[in-house]
């Protein structure tokens, strides 16, 4: 166990931030899953803009690494792409 006081704050710290970037990592899988799951190319189309900015704001905030973020975004643009209006 730690005997630190500031290891001690580390380790608080560390469990936040462990269960705030489990939070939004696991509501970016879920929008992502939404929108591959859509035929409606509009409704893609406006989901897309705001799941693109969370996978931006993630990306920058290291929750998931910059190339993961621009791969989804790519797919996902791709995805659409292919869908029918």
């Amino acid at each position: 166990m730690a005997n630190h006081k500031s290891a001690i704050k580390r380790i608080r710290q560390t469990q936040t931030r462990n269960l705030r970037n489990r939070y939004y990592s696991k509501t970016m899988r879920n929008a992502v899953r939404n929108i591959r799951k859509m035929t409606d190319k509009a409704e893609a189309t406006e989901a897309m803009k705001k799941v693109s900015s969370m996978l931006d704001k993630l990306g920058r905030k290291n929750v998931i690494s910059k190339n993961k973020a621009a791969n989804l975004k790519s797919k996902l643009s791709k995805h659409i792409s292919k869908l029918e209006a």
